[in-house]
């Protein structure tokens, strides 16, 4: 029996569609996980704020640009890892929060974004961490027991694959989606082929290792990446873990919605590595 000519069409066009597809796989995953932004549109004198600029060399030749705020040299010091869009000038009301409660802090644009050069990627994602990371240790002379590794979305990729390399005082991780397939799950068409993609950014695999404290944090109407995510991250995770689920958030007004709240568990467990959340 001869099939039409248009089932015949569909039969070749599907297999050929897929195979472009997962030919280019790692530009159209790129185009979708980051998306940066050259320019700096705020800076930390707008916030009355103390920093100075640094940049890094990365072993691979690419130069960051990153912010280090000193509050007060006793105290920890938050290695911050912001989200896929803009820069790190986008993140100085959230930053201005830490540093009001007393926390050194340095945060840097990865690959791609603000001053730093070169094109975003997984893997470039992860040696900027561990640059970002080494600077603290080798020129700031800070000790590991003295830093928080805090993640925010994409940020919470790289502060856990930081987590899984290098040892620090513990570990948060904000709106943290599982890896790119669940991701994919939820994002229209893609959710046909997700079971067949790669387990990119795989933070539910990885979380499993991390032995040192970890918060996870996670709104409630989180409209990008379901909440559904955030619990079972902190199921896969061992122990010291504690979960902050904040009812009424979405993706990035968490410090927002949390309010004092927020503040309050956040400050607690970066001084003692357990959240005070008591009612």
């Amino acid at each position: 029996m001869l099939l039409p000519a248009k089932a015949v069409y569909i039969i070749l066009f599907v297999p050929i569609l897929l195979i472009i597809f997962f030919l280019f796989y790692k530009n159209i995953e790129n185009h979708f996980v980051f998306a940066p932004q050259k320019e700096l549109d705020f800076s930390p004198s707008d916030y009355a704020l103390e920093w100075r600029d640094v940049f890094l060399n990365t072993p691979d030749g690419q130069s960051l640009h990153g912010w280090f705020f000193s509050a007060e040299p006793e105290k920890p010091v938050i290695l911050f890892f912001h989200g896929n869009a803009g820069n790190i000038s986008h993140r100085l009301d959230y930053i201005e929060r830490l540093v009001r409660m007393g926390f050194n802090l340095f945060i840097f644009d990865y690959r791609g974004y603000g001053r730093s050069s070169g094109k975003p990627s997984e893997k470039g994602l992860y040696i900027d961490a561990l640059c970002a990371y080494d600077y603290i240790i080798n020129i700031e002379k800070l000790k590991p027991e003295n830093i928080i590794l805090l993640g925010r979305s994409l940020g919470a990729a790289a502060a856990i694959e930081t987590a899984a390399k290098r040892d620090a005082r513990s570990l948060v991780v904000e709106s943290a989606f599982l890896s790119v397939r669940h991701m994919a799950k939820y994002m229209g068409i893609f959710s046909l082929i997700s079971p067949f993609l790669p387990s990119n950014y795989n933070n539910l695999e990885k979380i499993k290792n991390i032995k040192i404290p970890k918060l996870i944090i996670h709104g409630g109407r989180d409209e990008i990446v379901p909440f559904s995510m955030g619990s079972e991250l902190f199921a896969a995770a061992g122990p010291p873990k504690y979960f902050y689920p904040i009812k009424g958030a979405g993706h990035n007004d968490t410090y927002l919605v949390g309010g004092r709240e927020y503040e309050n568990i956040l400050k607690s467990f970066i001084t003692n590595s357990k959240p005070d959340m008591r009612d």
